[in-house]
């Protein structure tokens, strides 16, 4: 049975600790200072038999002009609008506000099912509170403790006969970060995106470059909290989608600011919740800004998705305020090719996240980034690319003994992964290796994923090489001397 439940209530009442709680991982930022969560974040939940969809919102705060506080607030008006059940936290601690009582008026009105549910209610310092919460009119609060784990056979048991009414209409969607399993990633035969295992897009870059913009264009609705603000996003929201017919997961990230500048623990938090993203992605966007393209922080960025081994793609955004396109254009392909030659015919694309020019393009470019990605090149073809190779450059001879490479095959793929069995692979040098990624590109087209090439030793030149010779002990002596 799936229905959609949404967690609100006012700043640091403890919704992110319920929301972790209620989906079993650690996925919503969590920090004692007030206004941590700005976007809405949806999880698969579990309590007990029940299954649903759980909702963490930003703070209630009375608010209704257009500062972030009012963006944050229609946003949670929105989730409340959407939801089947809301549950109306409190801080048993603190007790009934004016603010909750303004909310509890709001929710009446809004929501056919609410809950009232007294955070923070263990021992007796939170038994006061818990008793106020008789005022606000919405039944029996539910005393629980969302760091602890008390009060959830009791909320399990208010949430049975409400879910019982609701119909299942859609299927459970899938969780924030629920990525495949290495063992599943590994299967070449099923890696074409489908709405089971849908295409795993993580969007990066400096702050203020457009990414929430972006993928509320994508998505055709306001669903991320943007602004002038730079740094409004914290946590990394994944929001499922079919775009242009393809199944597709999009990461919304933290923008990542140097580490020099990263000093409060929350925006540590937000940047390494970013970095998780680009591990779980398939293909990483990294998206620049046209005014302050390839800053210092951009070249970082995209070189860790290299690392990772994640299939690259760069965007510019904000192409519609570019005047001279053109020789824009020709600069940016040169500093792309120059400061990022590991990265060597990753696409290029030019986009505007406010009017969406240039989404269509992102979109097969994402798509061929990715099936570059998977790609596998037959053993045979490898072995006769590696013949002509060596006849158009021989490898070097360390020591005036030149180094035999005499097989080759594909190990793996997600990323492109090969293989060289060859003597003394200790002494390669790198600009060999290099020379080899570099033609593995071009004959085999696979510009800008990642290839990983891995030089392997034959273990047959020489089977008792190392081993020392065994010297005769005093009776071999003696025997021998009767020879």
């Amino acid at each position: 049975m799936s229905f959609t439940l949404a967690l609100v209530g006012r700043p640091n009442v403890g919704k992110s600790t319920l929301f972790n709680r209620l989906v079993g991982k650690r996925l919503a930022l969590v920090d004692d200072q007030p206004g941590v969560t700005r976007d809405l974040r949806e999880g698969a939940a579990r309590l007990g038999d029940l299954r649903f969809t759980v909702i963490d919102t930003a703070g209630l705060e009375e608010v209704t002009d257009d500062s972030l506080q009012g963006r944050m607030r229609r946003l949670t008006e929105r989730a409340v609008d959407m939801a089947d059940i809301c549950v109306f936290m409190i801080d048993a601690r603190v007790g009934i506000t004016p603010v909750d009582e303004l909310f509890a008026e709001i929710l009446r009105k809004r929501s056919a099912h609410v809950i009232l549910v007294a955070n923070k209610a263990e021992g007796r310092a939170g038994e006061e509170g818990a008793l106020e919460a008789y005022a606000l009119g919405l039944g029996d609060p539910i005393r629980v403790s969302a760091e602890h784990g008390e009060g959830m056979n009791e909320l399990y048991a208010v949430l049975q006969p409400i879910a019982d009414e609701l119909e299942a209409s859609t299927p459970d969607p899938v969780t924030d970060l629920d990525v495949m399993d290495d063992d599943e990633a590994e299967d070449e035969e099923s890696y074409k995106p489908t709405r089971e295992k849908p295409l795993q897009v993580a969007v990066v870059g400096r702050p203020n470059a457009g990414k929430s913009t972006l993928i509320n264009k994508i998505l055709g609705e306001d669903r991320l909290l943007t602004g002038p603000e730079a740094g409004i996003t914290r946590d990394a929201i994944s929001l499922t989608l079919d775009w242009q017919g393809t199944p597709m997961r999009i990461f919304d990230t933290a923008g990542m600011r140097k580490k020099a500048k990263v000093q409060e623990k929350l925006e540590k938090l937000s940047v390494s919740d970013g970095l998780r993203a680009v591990k779980f992605a398939e293909v990483v966007v990294v998206l620049l800004d046209a005014d302050i393209p390839f800053e210092q922080q951009d070249l970082r960025i995209a070189d860790l998705a290299e690392r990772e081994g994640r299939a690259v793609v760069v965007a510019v955004n904000k192409w519609d305020l570019e005047e001279n396109k053109q020789a824009k254009l020709a600069g940016l392909k040169e500093a792309f090719n120059r400061l990022l030659p590991q990265l060597k015919g990753a696409p290029l694309i030019t986009v505007s996240a406010r009017t969406g020019r240039g989404l269509d393009r992102l979109h097969d470019a994402i798509l061929r980034a990715h099936d570059v990605w998977n790609r596998r090149v037959p053993t045979a073809a490898l072995n006769r690319w590696l013949t002509g190779m060596l006849e158009a450059h021989p490898p070097p001879a360390p020591q005036g003994r030149r180094i035999k490479l005499r097989y080759m095959t594909q190990a793996k793929t997600r990323p492109p992964g090969f293989v060289v069995m060859c003597s003394h692979p200790d002494k390669m040098p790198a600009s060999y290796t290099r020379y080899l990624v570099g033609g593995l590109r071009e004959d085999f087209d696979m510009p800008g994923t990642p290839i990983r090439l891995t030089l392997r030793g034959q273990g047959g030149d020489n089977p008792y090489k190392g081993k020392r010779e065994k010297r005769p002990g005093a009776l071999g002596k003696h025997l021998n001397k009767k020879k």
